[in-house]
C-alpha cells in the first residue's frame, strides 16, 4: 500500500462517516432541532478558556469546550436550564428558550468567595465519573504555583511527578517515566510543537515557564487518535493568549533565577500578545569568588512569545515561539600562555502558527504550521607550547510539519474529530571537526532525513446516560529513504456509569513509535541522542489494555480513581554492552562507528494499578497517589537474554499532597514522597563481599550500562526513597490588579540522604547525596 492509497482511503473513511452522522434519522419525527454554540472566555483577560462544561440538566446531556473554547450542542425546540461550569470560576445559570439556533458567548469569573466556604454544586467542573476518557491528568497553574519546589522554582514536571504512574528519574531529575516507559516515549507538546529536550541544569528544572502556561494535560493511556508518535504518555502544555483588556505582567525574584511576564492588548480586544522570560545568574554571583587563572559559568535562558488575532468570531490566529538554552563554559590559564577552553550548549526552538476556522455552528477546524528545533553542542580547545587541539562535537534534530484537525458536533450524542499530519524530520546524530596542528583535518557529519505522515479520526458517543464508548483509528506512514512503514492504530476507551457518581472505564490503545533517543546516562544529559527509524531499525510499538472505576464524591469535592493496566513493547531499543553515545572511536584518526551497530533492539513489559484520591476545591485540596508497578525488558544480546527489570522498574510509589488556603492573605503547603529505589548493576562476588560491612549495599554507578564484571544486569535495588518539603506564601493585595507575594520553602526539610550516584573509593562502595535540606526565598509582583 503506497501513501497515496493511504490517503485515499482515509479520505472514504472520513467522508463516509461525515456523512452518515450528519444525514437525519429514517424514523424522523416532527420535532425540530436547534443548535447552541460559542465560545467561553475569562472576565477581564478575554482568554478562551478549554474543557468548560455547558451542562443542560433536564435533558442530563451536555458537552465541553475544545481547547480553543468552542463548544456546540444540539437540542430539541423548548426551555431549558443551561449550566456553564469551570472549577475556580463562578457558575453561570441561564434559562434559555431555544426556537432557533443561538450563538451564546459567555465570560466567566473568579470565584473568589471560594476561599471563605465550601461551595457544595455538583456541575462546578467536570467530574471524573462523567467523562469517557480515562488515565488522563490535569492540572491548574494555581496548582503547580502552590507546591514547594527545589530553590522556588514552579516546575510543570516536577509537579506531574508527584502523580499516580509518573515517576521521576535521578533525585531532583525533571525527567519523568510513565507507566514502565522511557523519557523519549513522552511525547511533549508546547503549542503544538514537540519538545525534544525538557530539561535545564542537567535535568534539575523543566524548560517550561509556568507563569506562561494556561492548561496542562497528561494522557498515561487510552490515547484518544489525535495523538500519536510515542508509546508511554502525552504532555500537553497550551501557553496563555495574552490580555486583550489591558497591560498586565508579573516579576519574579528568585535564589538562582528571576523571570518577568508581560501581556496586554496590541489592538484591544482584537490583538494581544505576552512575552515571558527567565534566567539564572549563577554564572554572574560566582565570578568574584573564581581565581584569576580559572573561570567557569553555567546559566539558562527561557524566552516564551506568542500573539493572538482575532479577524472576527469564526476566524483566529495564533503564532507561539519558545527559545531556550543551557550554556557552560571553562576555561584554565598555565603559564608562558598554555590554556584549556571548554564549551557546552543545547536548547530548543519552536515556533506555530496557527488557524482557527469555524465553519458553522457545528463545524470546527485548526490547522498549524510548526517548526521544532534540538541542538546539542560541545567544544573542548587546548594549547601547549605551539601545538593547539580543537575538537567540536554536535548533534541535532529539525522538525518541519504540517498539521489540520477538525471538530464536528451532529448531535449530542456524538463528538467527531479527525484530521491529518505530516513532519519532515532532519537528523544530525553526529557532526564533528577535529583540529591538531600540523595534522589532517577530520570533519565528518552524519545525516538521516524522513517523513512521518498520519491521519486519525475519534468520537466520543453517548450510547444512553449511562454508557459512552470513544473509539478512534490512526493510519501512520513512515519514510526512510526507500523503506515505508504502514502502521493501523486502533483506540477505544468504554465507560459505564452504574451510578451517576460511579463509572466503570475500560481502554486499549496501540501506539508506534518512529523515533529514538540513544541514552546511556539515565539523567536526561544533553548528549542523549535523538535518531530515525531506518531500513534496519524498526519503529517501537506498544499495545495498552486499561481497567478502571472512578467515583465522585459531589458533597464534598473528593474523587477516587483505580486503575490497573498491562503494557506490551516490542522493538525497544538499548545500547549493547560497553557502547557509548560517541560515534568515533579515535578522535586521532576520525574513524567513524555507525551508530546502528551500537544499539539492540528487544521486548518490554510493564503492568501495575495506580490510586488517586484529589480533593479539587475548597479551602483544602491536594491529593494521596500510589502506584503499585512491575517494569521489564528482554533483549537478545543483552543479559545472555534472559528477563531483567528496567532501571526505574519502582515497586512501590506514594505521594501525599496538601494545600491549605485559610484565606486570601496565606498559602501552606506540603508533600511528601516515598518510592522504592532504583535498580542498578552489581560487581563480581568479590567486590560485593568487601562492601558486606556497609549497613546499606550500594549499586556501582549510576549509568544506564553493563561491566564486563557485572553478573546480571540491574541485579541490585538501591535504598528507597523519601523527602519532605513544606512551603508558605503571603499575599498582600493592594488592589484588585496589583499583587505582592512572598514565598518561603524547603525542600527535603529533614535531611533525607536520598542517592545522587555511587563510586568506588578503594575498593569501598560510596554514594553521593545532593539536595539535602534546600531553603528558599522568591518573591513576586503581579500588576
Amino acid at each position: 500500500m503506497n501513501r497515496k492509497n493511504l490517503l485515499i482511503i482515509c479520505w472514504m473513511i472520513l467522508h463516509g462517516t461525515l456523512k452518515m452522522y450528519g444525514q437525519k434519522p429514517i424514523n424522523n419525527t416532527s420535532e425540530t432541532k436547534h443548535t447552541i454554540s460559542g465560545y467561553i472566555k475569562e472576565t477581564g483577560s478575554q482568554e478562551y478558556l478549554p474543557t468548560v462544561s455547558i451542562y443542560i440538566p433536564e435533558k442530563k446531556v451536555g458537552t465541553t469546550t475544545n481547547d480553543y473554547g468552542f463548544y456546540s450542542l444540539t437540542l430539541e425546540e423548548g426551555t431549558y436550564e443551561v449550566v456553564i461550569s469551570y472549577i475556580g470560576y463562578q457558575t453561570i445559570r441561564k434559562q434559555l428558550d431555544l426556537q432557533s439556533d443561538i450563538v451564546l458567548n459567555h465570560t466567566l469569573e473568579l470565584d473568589l468567595e471560594a476561599l471563605d466556604e465550601v461551595i457544595i454544586d455538583a456541575n462546578k467542573g467536570v467530574n471524573e465519573s462523567q467523562v469517557t476518557q480515562m488515565s488522563v491528568v490535569t492540572m491548574k497553574p494555581s496548582e503547580i504555583n502552590d507546591i514547594p519546589a527545589i530553590l522556588g522554582e514552579k516546575d510543570v514536571i516536577k509537579a506531574l511527578q508527584l502523580m499516580p504512574g509518573i515517576q521521576r528519574g535521578n533525585e531532583g531529575s525533571a525527567g519523568f517515566f510513565v507507566r514502565g516507559g522511557t523519557p523519549d516515549q513522552n511525547l511533549i507538546i508546547l503549542d503544538e510543537a514537540p519538545v525534544y529536550n525538557s530539561n535545564h541544569l542537567f535535568g534539575i528544572f523543566s524548560v517550561f515557564n509556568g507563569d506562561a502556561i494556561q492548561s496542562i494535560e497528561t494522557y498515561k493511556g487510552g490515547f484518544p487518535a489525535r495523538f500519536g508518535g510515542r508509546l508511554s504518555s502525552v504532555l500537553k502544555i497550551d501557553m496563555k493568549n495574552g490580555n486583550k483588556e489591558r497591560f498586565s505582567g508579573k516579576a519574579s525574584i528568585g535564589l538562582i533565577s528571576s523571570s518577568l511576564l508581560f501581556e496586554g492588548p496590541i489592538n484591544k480586544g482584537k490583538t494581544s500578545f505576552i512575552f515571558s522570560g527567565r534566567r539564572t545568574y549563577a554564572d554572574l554571583l560566582t565570578i568574584p569568588f573564581q581565581p584569576s587563572d580559572f573561570k567557569a559559568g553555567y546559566y539558562f535562558t527561557d524566552l516564551n512569545f506568542k500573539v493572538h488575532h482575532i479577524f472576527n468570531e469564526k476566524n483566529k490566529l495564533y503564532w507561539s515561539n519558545y527559545f531556550g538554552q543551557d550554556k557552560f563554559t571553562g576555561s584554565e590559564e598555565f603559564e608562558e600562555g598554555d590554556d584549556f577552553k571548554t564549551r557546552l550548549f543545547w536548547g530548543n526552538i519552536t515556533s506555530t502558527l496557527r488557524w482557527n476556522h469555524q465553519f458553522n455552528d457545528k463545524f470546527f477546524s485548526n490547522t498549524s504550521l510548526i517548526f521544532s528545533n534540538y541542538n546539542f553542542g560541545a567544544e573542548q580547545e587546548e594549547k601547549f607550547d605551539d601545538e593547539r587541539f580543537l575538537f567540536k562535537l554536535s548533534s541535532g534534530i529539525d522538525d518541519y510539519g504540517i498539521k489540520a484537525d477538525f471538530d464536528y458536533y451532529p448531535n449530542p450524542q456524538h463528538s467527531i474529530r479527525f484530521g491529518v499530519a505530516s513532519t519532515y524530520h532532519n537528523f544530525v546524530p553526529q557532526q564533528s571537526k577535529v583540529r591538531i596542528t600540523g595534522e589532517n583535518n577530520t570533519d565528518i557529519k552524519q545525516k538521516i532525513e524522513s517523513v512521518e505522515s498520519a491521519a486519525y479520526i475519534e468520537d466520543n458517543w453517548n450510547i444512553n446516560s449511562s454508557l459512552s464508548f470513544s473509539p478512534g483509528i490512526r493510519f501512520t506512514h513512515f519514510q526512510f529513504k526507500t523503506k515505508s512503514y504502514f502502521n493501523f492504530e486502533p483506540r477505544a476507551t468504554l465507560s459505564w456509569n452504574i451510578k451517576p457518581d460511579l463509572a466503570l472505564k475500560t481502554s486499549y490503545a496501540k501506539m508506534n513509535q518512529y523515533i529514538h533517543l540513544l541514552s546511556n546516562s539515565g539523567i536526561g544529559l544533553p548528549t542523549d541522542l535523538w535518531v530515525s527509524s531506518t531500513d534496519r531499525l524498526k519503529p517501537q510499538m506498544s499495545q495498552q489494555y486499561a481497567l478502571g472505576v472512578a467515583k465522585d464524591f459531589l458533597d464534598t469535592g473528593y474523587s477516587i480513581t483505580l486503575e490497573g493496566y498491562y503494557k506490551k513493547m516490542d522493538d525497544v531499543i538499548a545500547y549493547k554492552e560497553g557502547a557509548s553515545f560517541l560515534l568515533l572511536s579515535d578522535l586521532g584518526t576520525g574513524q567513524e562507528v555507525d551508530w546502528e551497530e551500537n544499539i539492540t533492539t528487544g521486548e518490554g513489559w510493564a503492568y501495575g494499578a495506580e490510586l488517586l484520591l484529589r480533593k479539587k476545591y475548597g479551602k483544602l485540596t491536594g491529593w494521596m497517589g500510589y502506584t503499585l508497578s512491575w517494569s521489564e525488558r528482554k533483549f537478545e544480546e543483552l543479559n545472555r537474554g534472559r528477563k531483567f527489570f528496567s532501571r526505574y522498574d519502582r515497586r512501590h510509589d506514594l505521594s501525599l499532597v496538601g494545600i491549605y488556603k485559610p484565606n486570601d492573605r496565606i498559602t501552606l503547603s506540603g508533600s511528601w514522597v516515598f518510592s522504592t529505589g532504583n535498580n542498578f548493576n552489581l560487581p563480581d562476588k568479590e567486590t560485593i563481599s568487601n562492601a558486606n560491612n556497609f549497613p546499606i549495599s550500594f549499586p556501582l554507578s549510576s549509568s544506564g550500562g553493563t561491566t564486563s564484571f557485572t553478573t546480571e544486569r540491574n541485579n541490585f535495588r538501591g535504598e528507597n526513597y523519601h523527602r519532605l518539603d513544606l512551603g508558605i506564601q503571603f499575599h498582600k493585595k493592594f488592589s484588585k490588579l496589583r499583587e505582592r507575594t512572598w514565598a518561603f520553602s524547603v525542600y527535603n526539610i529533614y535531611g533525607r540522604k536520598n542517592p545522587f550516584f555511587y563510586f568506588f573509593d578503594d575498593s569501598k562502595l560510596k554514594k553521593i547525596s545532593i539536595l539535602q535540606f534546600i531553603p528558599s526565598i522568591n518573591y513576586s509582583y503581579k500588576f
